[in-house]
């Protein structure tokens, strides 16, 4: 008996100590600190981009350590950009509401010049990406029957709307989210579109936005605020959704999902366990799609397993984007802060 007691006791001991070593504590570096609220981010280097309210884009050097503020003033109007993407030469922001306007910024001479317009009552662009340096795409909810989805072809120049005959239409109520600019995932030319509301579905393209499927998921919905906030596909196979229900953050079932076989279907992953209202979700590179990095309203999760466990590693739900640098840098900014994490 005394031999059972002891192993059983080793056993323990084995597990705890295994558990330990997966464990992952954080050193935060904040790069930022003022009243603004950052829902964009992009990785350029050794830049990090970011895009906010009260008509501010900039970067945060960290190399010098310092920042470089842009305002981009469009008459008296306050915008609040939550969408930026970026090719070689330039950035590029779209505000949120009515009017919507996309500007582009050089990198090196920081020129600002409006390159789209919009006007509708109903208008309101998510999120933003480029294929390569010619070709972009942004997002936005419907102002017809079909999501507003606006193309470049040219470097950001020009941008032209498609038309509804030209894309899925969507249900009563469906529209999608501008909660961290990742409604929006780009693998070589396919292109992945999540959106929430009374449906929760994926929109896809595999020729850069000229033809579009729709996928069902099963992702919480039917309410104005439920849905898929946000996605990031690791490769054109391995993927990951997330959101669930904005007014009742703590609910952690039916908000995160997992697809094998390039969006087409989507299993529910850790039913009643990790976290609840998630506005952001990352693959971390280098990790064959098996490590997940997530961001919401009960904070900063890290899952080793493509999503089936989960483990806490802050309690911060004031953060609302995150990108991942390599394995183990995460930079992550929300409401009046741009932070840097490290993973150890």
């Amino acid at each position: 008996m005394f031999k059972n007691y002891l192993k059983i006791l080793l056993t323990i001991a084995t597990v705890t100590f295994v558990q330990a070593q997966k464990q992952h504590t954080l050193i935060i570096d904040t790069l930022l600190s003022q009243k603004i609220s950052i829902r964009a981010i992009e990785i350029d280097g050794d830049k990090i981009w970011y895009a906010g309210d009260q008509n501010q884009l900039g970067y945060f050097n960290t190399q010098t350590n310092k920042k470089t503020e842009i305002l981009i003033q469009e008459d008296s109007l306050k915008l609040e950009f939550r969408s930026l993407a970026q090719n070689a030469h330039s950035v590029f922001v779209a505000n949120i509401g009515n009017p919507a306007f996309i500007f582009k910024v050089n990198k090196g001479t920081l020129k600002i010049e409006k390159v789209y317009s919009e006007f509708n009552e109903k208008v309101f662009y998510d999120s933003m990406k480029f294929w390569n340096d010619k070709e972009g795409i942004a997002v936005g909810d419907p102002t017809a029957a079909c999501l507003s989805i606006v193309i470049t072809r040219d470097g950001g120049s020009t941008w032209n709307k498609l038309k509804c005959n030209q894309l899925p239409l969507v249900e009563e109520g469906e529209a999608a989210f501008a909660a961290s600019n990742t409604n929006i995932c780009i693998k070589g030319d396919a292109t992945w579109i999540v959106s929430g509301g009374k449906k929760a579905r994926v929109f896809y393209s595999n020729d850069k936005g000229r033809s579009w499927t729709v996928y069902e998921s099963p992702i919480i919905q039917g309410k104005t605020m439920t849905g898929i906030f946000t996605a990031d596909f690791y490769d054109n196979h391995t993927g990951i959704i997330a959101g669930g229900n904005y007014e009742a953050p703590n609910q952690n079932f039916q908000n995160k999902a997992l697809s094998l076989d390039g969006g087409k279907s989507w299993d529910l992953t850790a039913e009643g366990r990790g976290f609840g209202y998630t506005s952001c979700i990352q693959f971390v590179p280098q990790s064959k799609g098996n490590d997940i990095v997530a961001i919401g309203a009960m904070g900063l999760y890290y899952s080793a397993d493509q999503g089936a466990n989960w483990e806490q590693l802050s309690t911060d739900n004031t953060l609302f984007t995150l990108r991942c640098l390599d394995k183990k840098t995460v930079f992550a900014a929300g409401k009046n802060k741009l932070i840097r994490m490290i993973l150890k």
